[in-house]
C-alpha cells in the first residue's frame, strides 16, 4: 500500500557516504525535523541530474530558511549517490541517500519496476514533506512526467 499524507515514515535504514559507508535510520533522519524528501529513478540519468536534483540544490536556502532539512534517495548504491553528489556540487546538508536493496522504496509503496529498461526495481519520481515523521506533504510524479515533484512545487506547499 501507497504511503499517504497522515501516515509515519516507516523504520527502514539507508545508506549514506561519509569516510566510508554509513546506515542511517529513517527515525534519526525524521523524528523531530521538518524534513523534503524527494526521490529520483537512477542517479546520472537524465532529468535526475539536469533537473531534478539541481532544481534542489539551486533552492537550498529557500529550504534552509524554512527549517527545512532536504534529502534525496535513489535505488542505487551509496558509492553512486556520493559521487552524483560530487559531481553536482551538492552542498553538505542537502543528504545523498542510498536504498541499495529498495526496501524502503516498497516500505513506502513506491517502486517503480523498470526490468523492461534494464534497471530493476527503482523509485518512482515523488517528493514529500514530513514533519517529525509524519507526511504533511506527498507529490508522486505520472509516469514520464516532472511537474509536482520539483523543488518549486515543494516550496510553494509547503507555504500554503
Amino acid at each position: 500500500m501507497t504511503i499517504q499524507t497522515g501516515d509515519r515514515i516507516p523504520d527502514a535504514v539507508l545508506n549514506t557516504f561519509d569516510d566510508g559507508v554509513k546506515p542511517v535510520s529513517t527515525k534519526e533522519l525524521f523524528e523531530g525535523r521538518k524534513v523534503v524528501l524527494f526521490a529520483v529513478p537512477g542517479a546520472f540519468t537524465p532529468t535526475c541530474s539536469n533537473k531534478h536534483l539541481p532544481g534542489y540544490v539551486n533552492h537550498i536556502e529557500d529550504f534552509r530558511a524554512l527549517g527545512v532539512d532536504v534529502l534525496c534517495f535513489s535505488v542505487n548504491d551509496a558509492f553512486v549517490m556520493h559521487a552524483w553528489g560530487e559531481s553536482q556540487g551538492v552542498p553538505a546538508d542537502l543528504k545523498m541517500l542510498a536504498d541499495g536493496n529498495a526496501e524502503f522504496t516498497k516500505a513506502l509503496g513506491l517502486e517503480l519496476d523498470g526490468s523492461a529498461h534494464g534497471m530493476g526495481i527503482r523509485a518512482k519520481r515523488f517528493a514529500l514533506y514530513a514533519e517529525d515523521g509524519v507526511v504533511k506533504v506527498l507529490h508522486v510524479e505520472a509516469p514520464g512526467e516532472f511537474r509536482v515533484s520539483t523543488a518549486k512545487s515543494m516550496l510553494e506547499a509547503i507555504k500554503a
